[in-house]
């Protein structure tokens, strides 16, 4: 995957490849994510929110396919940085989520066989450079709308919330508690289908699809410093009996 520059540990924070206008109201992305910040919750970049992301194409062409897809992809608000195994996107989650959704889009629309492997994580207490009693803190963000885009998507979903503090309302760490708020939500999507071994499967519309792992992983975010999510999506199967999906629908709706 192609890529700009990355906020590390050790490292000054990367400006964005196209940075968010600071002066518009309705961007998500604060313009102090561009500058120091003493609080770290304050923005996306400072409390360590973004993704690990590796696309796999069932084709013999597959390199120019997917630079064709990923030069069409806007990175606005975003940083990223390509490795051998996968690319590391940073930013506000809204962007983060309109990303993974085109990237998915854009794969299905090829029509080949595709994989793509997510990996969501927030305040980490080693992205996250904090001096705040009992640390950073959980960071609460509005939950973006979905966008559906026609195409279908199974998928595999695991949700880890790392919660290892009492809260300051006296709220004990309950991980299942807060795993199995997210599955109800993924029910109340249309997209849950059953629990696997080790993973909850969803099927549905992929902007649906997406939308439900990051909803869940900010959900549990609002009570839990630091949360991280896996999701593994498969694109145009041989074994999948449909490929497209009225874009108007969920998936529940459709097979009612």
């Amino acid at each position: 995957m192609t890529s700009a520059c990355v906020a590390s540990v050790g490292a000054p924070p990367a400006v964005p490849e196209n940075p968010a206008d600071p002066t518009d109201p309705a961007d998500p992305v604060d313009p102090i994510d561009l500058a120091d910040s003493p609080d770290p919750t304050a923005t996306p970049l400072g409390f360590g929110v973004g993704a690990r992301v590796t696309v796999a194409v069932m084709a013999d062409d597959y390199a120019p396919l997917l630079l064709d897809v990923l030069s069409r992809l806007d990175g606005t608000g975003l940083v990223r940085e390509t490795g051998d195994v996968s690319t590391y996107i940073g930013g506000h989650e809204v962007h983060l989520q309109r990303y993974l959704i085109d990237l998915a889009e854009d794969l299905a629309r090829t029509e080949h066989h595709a994989t793509i492997s997510v990996l969501l994580s927030r305040g980490c207490p080693g992205e996250v450079a904090c001096e705040l009693p009992g640390g950073a803190g959980p960071r609460a963000t509005d939950v973006p709308e979905p966008r559906r885009t026609g195409r279908y998507a199974a998928a595999e979903w695991a949700l880890y919330p790392l919660a290892d503090q009492v809260l300051a309302d006296g709220t004990l760490p309950d991980h299942m508690r807060d795993i199995y708020a997210a599955i109800d939500h993924a029910r109340e999507l249309g997209t849950f289908r059953g629990s696997e071994h080790f993973v909850t499967r969803l099927e549905g519309d992929v902007g649906d699809v997406l939308a439900t792992a990051i909803a869940g992983w900010l959900l549990v975010g609002r009570g839990v410093q630091h949360v991280t999510s896996h999701l593994t999506i498969s694109l145009n199967s041989p074994s999948h009996a449909t490929r497209t999906l009225d874009a108007t629908r969920t998936l529940d709706e459709v097979t009612r």
